[in-house]
């Protein structure tokens, strides 16, 4: 199950392997209190994206238009993600206060949709 969470937000036991999914590091937040097992800064949104977005809602159908089309160019950078869902929980960090319209929205959704496809072979 993938799962998401502010950084702001306590870590749980249930968590798993949790991930910082931006690109830049949440401010006031320490390494100790994040607590991630990884910060894979290329499944964040570029920085162009990331600043033309501005967490605007009325920017968030393009936003997630452009975001899946940079995840799609990096593919195996999702492949340590989608091998950690498969294992068992994973929590997808971020630092947004917007919880509906933000970047670990959209990832969460694009791993979902790639883990229900089943693994993928390599031909």
């Amino acid at each position: 199950m993938i799962r998401l969470k502010r950084a702001y937000e306590p870590v749980a036991r249930d968590d798993g392997q949790r991930f910082l999914v931006d690109r830049i590091w949440p401010r006031g937040v320490t390494k100790d209190e994040l607590d991630v097992d990884g910060w894979p800064k290329d499944v964040a949104p570029s920085t162009e994206l990331r600043k033309w977005f501005g967490h605007d809602p009325n920017r968030w159908d393009e936003f997630q238009r452009r975001y899946r089309q940079e995840l799609a160019a990096h593919q195996d950078d999702l492949a340590p993600l989608l091998d950690a869902a498969r294992r068992g929980d994973v929590t997808l960090v971020y630092g947004a206060r917007d919880t509906l319209h933000n970047e670990a929205v959209v990832l969460k959704q694009v791993l979902d949709e790639q883990l229900a496809s089943g693994p993928r072979g390599k031909e």
